[in-house]
């Protein structure tokens, strides 16, 4: 009975030694969002990212001292301002980021170039780009898993789900008001807005609105006046990032056309910070709940 006893508390004892093995032996292969297979030996410890999204992700979960270096645009939280830049992002600076000595670049696959190269050079690039709010959740686990923060991942994820939950059930049964977003206004008769397949339109419509472009061909566009004065949108939200491109409500009130608009009779302009409802980061669950506070404010009272 002893040596039985024996021989079970000795097996779990080496299948415990085992996983803690594999745990510490890092990720091996991964398939990053285009499909691509990545031999990794190890967790990476020389991350450079190429992306805002990506970089915002990476010290969502604790990993900011593991970021070597990242992009001219690459500015939350303020750490991220402080790291090596690599160049912008359609001018990434390969001699840079070969200098860094990373074991790991990510990028969003929008510029092939830079895979290209450094798939010539050796160095592990992966791309990660979620096409939609379940593929956020998706990527911040995957890269959990190429990181071995695991716990970190699933923990923050998990938060951005109830979060999530909470702001759809809580506009559930409440009325849809039409929204027009204003991405980029530098031609006031042909605004950019976003139609389905952009973060925008699904943030819209879980926020409890209905988006005037949801019925557009593609996720950006421009809309011309006899568009938008047919929509008459209920509420307008302007995108507040994009220097030359913002535009003020008040300049919006002013505007041959926008001034007939019911947003503009009843003052329902607002502006958004557009990296909130944009980037496909932890923070896309703020620029939700902020939408719908702006959507539904009698629903959400401090």
């Amino acid at each position: 009975m002893k040596k039985t006893c024996l021989a079970l508390l000795l097996i779990i004892v080496i299948a415990a030694a085992t996983a803690c093995a594999g745990a510490q032996s890092g990720p091996g292969t991964i398939t990053d969002d285009a499909g691509k297979k990545i031999q990794l030996n190890s967790s990476p410890t020389r991350i450079v990212s190429h992306v805002p999204s990506i970089t915002e992700t990476l010290f969502a979960l604790g990993l900011g001292d593991k970021i070597v270096g990242d992009s001219d645009y690459c500015d939350y939280p303020e750490a991220a301002k402080t790291k090596p830049k690599i160049g912008g992002y359609y001018t990434p600076n390969i001699e840079e980021i070969v200098a860094l000595k990373p074991d790991l670049v990510l990028t969003d696959g929008h510029v092939p170039e830079l895979i290209t190269k450094l798939d010539s050079l050796g160095i592990p690039i992966a791309v990660i780009d979620p096409k939609d709010i379940n593929g956020v959740l998706s990527d911040i686990e995957l890269l959990g898993n190429v990181t071995g923060s695991q716990k970190e991942a699933k923990d923050l994820t998990s938060d951005m789900k109830k979060r999530i939950d909470a702001v759809v059930n809580t506009v559930s049964s409440a009325s849809r008001p039409s929204v027009f977003y204003v991405f980029d206004a530098t031609d006031t008769t042909k605004p950019w807005t976003a139609g389905p397949g952009s973060f925008v339109d699904a943030l819209i419509g879980l926020a409890g609105g209905a988006n005037v472009a949801d019925s557009a061909s593609d996720p950006w566009i421009q809309f011309n006046m006899e568009e938008l004065i047919n929509s008459n949108p209920d509420i307008i939200l302007v995108d507040s990032s994009h220097g030359t491109a913002a535009i003020s409500p008040a300049q919006i009130k002013e505007l041959p056309g926008w001034q007939d608009l019911t947003a503009a009779k009843e003052n329902r302009i607002y502006t958004i910070d557009g990296d909130l409802v944009n980037r496909s980061g932890p923070r896309i669950v703020q620029g939700l709940e902020e939408i719908a506070k702006i959507l539904h404010p009698e629903l959400f009272k401090d």
